[in-house]
C-alpha cells in the first residue's frame, strides 16, 4: 500500500471522528456532553451518503436459504417482524424525503426473513456509511410455582412457564469488543482493500489503518446511540434501558458505524399498542430521523476550539 494513501487517510480520520460524545448509559441527562462555546466549525469534506436500514427478523423462506434465520418475538396480537418492517419502511421514506443526498438501502422489503449473515453483507456490498438495525424487545419467559392441591396432608405444587410482560423502554446496542477480530477482518475486506487491491493484510500499514477504522467506527456508533437515547427520552418521554455492548452478528460484520435499536417491548401490552399505533410509529421514526440529522451534522463537520 502506498505511503501517501496511508498519510491521507490518517490525516482525514481525526476530522471524521470529531465531536464524539461520551458513552454513559446511566441516564438521559448524563448522556450528552456540554456544548463548547465560541468554536470554529469547518467542513471535513466527508459526506454521509448511504444509510442501511435493517428490519429485524422475518418469516423463514421456504425453502430456507443458506445461513441462520431468526423469526423474532411475538406479542399478544402482533409480531416483531411485522412491526420492524413497518417502522423501517416509514423511516426509509422519511430519510429520502427530509435528508437530501442520502441513499437508503433496505436489508429486507417483505415479510420474508434475510439470514443473519446476509444482512451485514448487504450493508457492505452497498458501501454503507451507517447501519441501523430495528428490533422489538422481549424478556425470557418466567417460571411460576403454584399450589394445585393437597396430597396426604401436604401441599402439592406445579410450575409453568409464562411470558414476562414487565419489560418497558428503549435500548440501544453497539458491538462489543469480544469479537473485534471479526470486525477487523470485515474492515480489511470492505474498507482498507478499497484503497489498494493488493494490500497485504499482515502489513503494518494495513494493520494501522484497520485499527484506526475500528476505533472510529466504534466512536461513531456510540455517538449515534447517545443521540438516539436523548431523542427518545427528551422528546418522546420514553423510558431508557441504556446503551449496551453486545457482540451481535449484524453489528460485528457491518464494516461501518452500527447501532441496533430495541424500539420497545412487544410482550408488554401497553408497549405493543404503542408500537403498532400510527402515533407510536411516527414518533419512533421522527426520533430516529432527528438523531440521524444530528449525527450527520457532527460527522460532516469538525470543531476547532478557539
Amino acid at each position: 500500500m502506498k505511503n501517501k494513501a496511508l498519510k491521507r487517510l490518517i490525516y482525514a480520520l481525526p476530522l471524521l471522528g470529531a465531536g464524539i460524545l461520551l458513552f454513559s448509559p446511566t441516564s438521559a441527562s448524563s448522556i450528552l456532553t456540554p456544548s463548547v462555546k465560541n468554536d470554529t466549525v469547518i467542513n471535513t469534506g466527508y459526506k454521509l451518503r448511504t444509510i442501511v436500514i435493517d428490519a429485524g427478523h422475518g418469516v423463514k423462506p421456504n425453502p430456507p436459504g443458506p445461513g441462520k434465520f431468526s423469526v423474532g418475538s411475538s406479542g399478544i396480537y402482533s409480531t416483531e417482524r411485522g412491526v420492524t418492517l413497518m417502522v423501517a419502511q416509514k423511516l426509509q421514506k422519511a430519510i429520502e424525503k427530509d435528508i437530501e443526498g442520502v441513499n437508503v438501502v433496505m436489508t429486507r422489503k417483505t415479510e420474508t426473513d434475510v439470514s443473519l449473515q446476509r444482512r451485514p453483507e448487504i450493508a457492505n456490498e452497498n458501501k454503507g456509511d451507517l447501519f441501523i438495525s430495528i428490533h422489538c424487545n422481549a424478556l425470557p419467559n418466567k417460571t411460576i410455582r403454584e399450589r394445585v392441591g393437597t396430597k396426604k396432608g401436604r401441599a402439592v405444587y406445579s410450575t409453568r412457564s409464562v411470558i414476562d410482560r414487565s419489560g418497558k423502554g428503549v435500548l440501544m446496542l453497539v458491538y462489543g469488543l469480544k469479537r473485534s477480530g471479526e470486525q477487523q477482518k470485515e474492515i480489511k475486506s470492505n474498507q482498507v482493500s478499497q484503497m489498494d487491491d493488493e494490500a497485504d493484510p499482515n502489513d503494518p500499514i494495513t494493520i494501522i489503518l484497520t485499527n484506526e477504522y475500528l476505533r472510529r467506527f466504534r466512536q461513531k456508533s456510540i455517538t449515534l446511540a447517545n443521540i438516539l437515547a436523548d431523542e427518545f427520552v427528551s422528546v418522546d418521554g420514553r423510558r431508557l434501558e441504556g446503551i449496551r455492548e453486545q457482540s451481535l452478528n449484524v453489528l460485528v460484520h457491518a464494516a461501518m458505524p452500527s447501532v441496533l435499536i430495541e424500539i420497545g417491548y412487544i410482550t408488554n401490552l401497553e408497549e405493543e399498542d404503542y408500537l403498532n399505533s400510527e402515533k407510536g410509529q411516527e414518533e419512533i421514526v421522527a426520533s430516529i430521523l432527528r438523531a440521524i440529522k444530528s449525527y450527520k451534522l457532527q460527522v460532516e463537520q469538525t470543531v476547532i476550539r478557539n
